[in-house]
């Protein structure tokens, strides 16, 4: 019993790691869809989502079953606990990517992205598919530490947003109203991801050494 009960915590944490892989990869594809107005990128992000929300439900509902059959206590109730959080955080990651997608889809033939904030965005999205990326090795490596390491990333892609509105709010901004409201938009939709990614890696330390991890919103 004890034997199952280990195979299916560590089946947890390889599909958490697999939903870290693919949120990646949805947000390096939706980055790339809004900077080039590519249509069959954007469609594929959102079709991706499907994935992910199926990979949720299925491990959303083993951590229940978990608890309900299993009762876990110590370690193994913190990794069942820290899974339930960080499949929901991951599912929301896999959703922002697609918001970014469906703004590319919408606009589409035209690029969205105005000249000012094209750098901006390209570096933004660069940090937030690295930053799932590592959220999915601090999985993989059970590595406590993973959520400071990325703490870098994070304050550079608040940094990255804070730039953005000066670009936005400047008198010389000349591109419009709904181009801004788009940007803006689009620059939440980074930073979120960013927090989501960092907080899914605090979760891997609580699991290890039992600190929670700070408290993050949604």
């Amino acid at each position: 019993m004890r034997e199952s009960f280990q195979v299916e915590l560590d089946r947890l944490a390889d599909d958490l790691a697999r939903m870290a892989r693919l949120a990646s990869e949805m947000m390096s594809h939706a980055s790339e869809a809004i900077q080039q107005a590519d249509l069959a990128l954007a469609e594929l992000v959102i079709s991706k989502d499907d994935e992910m929300d199926a990979l949720h439900d299925d491990v959303e509902q083993r951590c229940v079953n978990l608890l309900a059959l299993q009762a876990p206590v110590a370690a193994d109730l913190r990794t069942v606990v820290s899974a339930m959080h960080a499949v929901a955080d991951l599912n929301r990651m896999g959703d922002l990517a697609q918001h970014i997608a469906k703004i590319a889809r919408l606009k589409h033939p035209t690029v969205t992205v105005p000249g000012p904030v094209r750098p901006v965005f390209a570096r933004m999205g660069l940090l937030a598919a690295e930053l799932a990326a590592s959220a999915a090795e601090a999985i993989d490596k059970r590595d406590p530490l993973g959520g400071e390491r990325l703490d870098a990333a994070d304050d550079e892609v608040d940094a990255l947003r804070r730039q953005l509105f000066q670009i936005l709010f400047d008198e010389d901004w000349a591109h419009g109203v709904e181009p801004a409201v788009d940007a803006a938009l689009i620059g939440r939709y980074y930073e979120r991801f960013a927090d989501h990614a960092v907080a899914i890696a605090r979760l891997v330390g609580y699991r290890v050494t039992g600190q929670l991890p700070a408290e993050h919103h949604a």
